[in-house]
């Protein structure tokens, strides 16, 4: 499933990130590419020890929380601290498939990589090119979204970054491990809650809400894996 989450960041928020982000010492991006990603990785990045990076990540960490749309498509369990990139003078990064598992910096937990995430923090008409372009089951999605909105898709999708012929990209990558790790059955509940939500909206005494929601839990109870 792929899926834009609007607004997470407000336009103040992305503003001072961005401040920040232009003042900060990047590094060569393939430093964490695996081999095979590292031959078509052409970016910059936040160093994954860059207090900058943690004091972002935590923020974006605390509007995932709060953001209901990306919980309940997401169902998650754990969500590895965002990560920062930059694409400049025709910076890009070709074809590849996002590792399964990343352990969690400073700590003995792994993130099963079911849900990659990118949150743009520079405007579609402040640079050339960038667009994200998504490859899966529900066909080729290219994916160039205002600052401050984020996508969100199956982390097994072959993807790739267009490169940027004018001006800086600059985004926040993360992947989530989900309680549901099948991308079919999180669309499946997404679209039965989805559904729940709109006929408790519309008909709140409706005598089926109750039942739904039962079946929603009870898929959930069978499907989740913690």
């Amino acid at each position: 499933m792929l899926l834009q989450i609007p607004d997470l960041l407000s336009a103040a928020e992305v503003d001072e990130a961005r401040q920040l982000l232009e003042q900060a010492d990047w590094e060569d991006g393939r430093r964490t590419a695996g081999h095979r990603a590292a031959l078509v990785k052409g970016n910059l990045q936040l160093p994954l020890d860059h207090p900058l990076g943690r004091t972002l990540g935590d923020r974006i960490i605390d509007r995932l929380g709060q953001c209901p749309l990306f919980i309940a498509a997401a169902l998650p369990l754990r969500v590895l601290p965002p990560r920062f990139n930059r694409y400049e003078g025709g910076g890009a990064y070709g074809n590849h498939i996002d590792n399964a598992i990343f352990p969690i910096p400073g700590s003995t937990l792994r993130v099963r990589s079911d849900i990659s995430a990118t949150l743009f923090l520079t405007e579609p008409d402040q640079y050339d090119g960038g667009e994200l372009v998504i490859e899966d089951s529900f066909g080729a999605q290219t994916v160039k979204l205002p600052a401050g909105h984020m996508v969100i898709y199956p982390g097994s999708s072959l993807h790739r970054v267009a490169p940027v012929t004018r001006g800086v990209r600059l985004a926040s990558f993360f992947w989530t491990q989900s309680l549901v790790a099948s991308d079919q059955q999180r669309r499946t509940l997404f679209e039965l809650d989805t559904a729940i939500q709109q006929l408790t909206g519309d008909h709140p005494d409706h005598g089926l809400i109750d039942r739904l929601t039962g079946v929603y839990h009870n898929l959930l109870r069978q499907w989740s894996v913690t």
